[in-house]
């Protein structure tokens, strides 16, 4: 005979919602059966005997309540809604994400009215807006280039943007932060 340790039996994954038999306590306040609309203090054991006869779940739906608020319903139906609800609201969740804009201090028109067009896009897809100056070298000293360049940047998006952050230097960077309107 083999020695060892025992293998744990497998164990099915803690429901959100306790159903039937898993209610104990002594009373409930139903809420819903069977889709029409009921609000009363009744005992379990009478909660559980009207969801029998209707061939349904008693679902607790907030156990933190007193008396616990239960309804009568097909449980397998209820969690596909439930799960059906929780992916519309993922699906409609915007992730604004940040987007970056870098220039140098002796940047041309060209390469502006360029960028600009991107930042147009990156504001219209709902993203927040980081431009910056990066100074490199001897470069530092044209910090009010860099200024002016953030100007005509926040001046030319004014109407799709508002500044969260004005221009300021850090480090090596003059930094601005904008997001859409």
């Amino acid at each position: 005979m083999r020695r060892g340790r025992r293998k744990k039996p497998k164990q099915l994954p803690k429901r959100e919602h306790r159903i039937n038999n898993e209610i104990r306590v002594p009373q409930v306040r139903l809420v819903e059966v069977g889709g029409e609309s009921v609000n009363e203090v009744i005992s379990t054991r009478d909660a559980l005997k009207l969801a029998g006869e209707q061939e349904l779940d008693l679902v607790e739906i907030s156990g933190k309540s007193s008396p616990p608020v239960v309804k009568v319903l097909d449980y397998t139906k209820f969690l596909y809604n439930v799960r059906k609800q929780r992916k519309a609201l993922k699906a409609n969740q915007s992730n604004t994400g940040m987007k970056e804009l870098r220039f140098g201090p002796n940047t041309d028109d060209h390469d502006l009215d360029f960028k600009l067009k991107h930042a147009e896009k990156f504001l219209q897809e709902g993203n927040k807006l980081k431009t910056y100056v990066q100074f490199r070298g001897r470069n530092i000293v044209y910090k009010d280039r860099g200024h002016n360049l953030l100007a005509r940047v926040a001046e030319h998006l004014e109407d799709m943007a508002k500044i969260e952050m004005a221009p300021k230097m850090e480090g090596r960077r003059m930094i601005m932060i904008m997001s859409p309107r």
